[in-house]
């Protein structure tokens, strides 16, 4: 009874956070260029019932479940057109290259929405989280002045687009940003990637999927606490029985 008890209290805090990735991802559903999250469970230790010898049984019994990751669906996004005159989409696969003008750390974005900072007496393209966007030699953007019939401003680089060998396991900054860990690889440049301007990826967010997860998630919560409930009043019978 108190491996019930435990296995059912651990099983509803692992779908707590479950629906607190859902949380987020419904909190950054109209966020440009988010990517939804969904946690991924594994199985905890197993053992064998009425085992004497040592052998393997048919008869199992678990110790639940635990949140074992996070993954990020990195899939690109449909495009919507914007008039800020820095907002850029990837059409295809690949990031922003940013960089802290505080620390000189390096983070990736898919988020294209982009504005002007000045810095003593020139001017850099940064994000929203006031990062540096580096170009395809991996430079700050410098931002000119205004060029042409479109009186757009001219830039002193191309916005550089990076990939990845491999995408599982980035980690996610809370802004909307990405740091590659060892297993990711080293960045390379995408040459030729499309980048469309006046144009934001938009969230992708699922609405209709993440409402479907919510609900299978609190019933699962449901019937852990059921299965709580059930194990102490179990114990409470028990323990009567007993005096």
């Amino acid at each position: 009874m108190y491996t019930s008890f435990y296995t059912a209290a651990r099983g509803a805090m692992e779908e707590q956070k479950k629906m607190d990735v859902i949380a987020n991802n419904f909190a950054n559903v109209n966020n440009y260029g988010y990517k939804s999250k969904s946690a991924v469970f594994s199985d905890l230790m197993y053992y064998n019932l009425n085992n004497y010898r040592g052998d393997d049984t048919p008869l199992k019994a678990g110790v639940g479940i635990a949140v074992e990751k996070t993954n990020t669906n990195f899939d690109p996004s449909a495009p919507m057109t914007t008039d800020g005159e820095f907002d850029y989409t990837i059409m295809d696969d690949g990031f922003f290259m940013l960089m802290s003008p505080v620390t000189g750390e390096i983070t990736y974005s898919r988020n294209g929405h982009f504005s002007m900072s000045q810095r003593g007496n020139l001017f850099y393209l940064v994000n929203d989280n006031g990062n540096l966007v580096l170009d395809q030699n991996q430079n700050p953007i410098l931002v000119g002045n205004v060029t042409g019939s479109d009186n757009e401003r001219e830039l002193s680089g191309e916005i550089g687009v990076y990939g990845f060998d491999i995408l599982d396991g980035m980690i996610s900054n809370g802004m909307n940003e990405y740091v590659p860990v060892q297993k990711n690889g080293d960045p390379y440049l995408i040459r030729g990637a499309r980048l469309v301007d006046h144009t934001l990826e938009m969230s992708g967010v699922d609405t209709a999927e993440e409402i479907s997860r919510m609900i299978e998630t609190q019933r699962a919560y449901s019937y852990a606490l059921k299965m709580v409930q059930t194990s102490d009043e179990v114990m409470t019978t028990i323990n009567g029985l007993r005096t």
